[in-house]
């Protein structure tokens, strides 16, 4: 499916697999290697953005998806973002949406929601939030979404 599919139809929190149809060189060919893994990957579904004019252009919708950590001694020392806009020529596909009943923790800024984590249960939501220290974030419970019967609200 094209990213335009995606951002229209995809939920927040979803695996998001994303391929430009070319084979997997071999691992000998380190460099080779590194310019397909750039374009041939996995991540999480963790922002939709609007078109966005300029004085001289506008620039397309996107979406970010997250692909990983590095950490250290269980600290985060790098976050791996990678945004496609809506004219990518990469072609990609939902590999898995969450379930219902997962919570997901968000933050809204700048007119745009972004997920900062995706958690089993309320309770475990609310435990990474406080151990995060995100006091603007709110829950939504996957499987609510429609009647905002699934928002719980700002967590302290």
């Amino acid at each position: 499916m094209s990213a335009n599919t995606i951002i229209d139809t995809a939920p927040l929190g979803a695996l998001i697999r994303y391929t430009d149809g070319s084979p997997k060189p071999p691992a000998r060919f380190t460099k080779k290697l590194a310019a397909w893994e750039r374009s041939n990957g996995v991540g999480r579904l963790v922002k939709k953005e609007p078109p966005r004019p300029y004085p001289t252009w506008t620039a397309p919708a996107s979406f970010t998806l997250h692909e990983g950590n590095f950490s250290s001694e269980g600290v985060i020392l790098v976050t791996i973002m990678r945004s496609h806009s809506a004219d990518s020529r990469l072609v990609f596909e939902v590999a898995e949406e969450p379930t219902p009943g997962q919570v997901r923790v968000l933050l809204d800024f700048g007119g745009n929601t972004e997920l900062l984590h995706l958690a089993e249960s309320i309770t475990a939501a609310e435990l990474w939030i406080a151990r995060e220290g995100y006091r603007n974030a709110r829950l939504q419970v996957v499987g609510d979404e429609g009647d905002g019967a699934g928002v719980v609200g700002i967590a302290a």
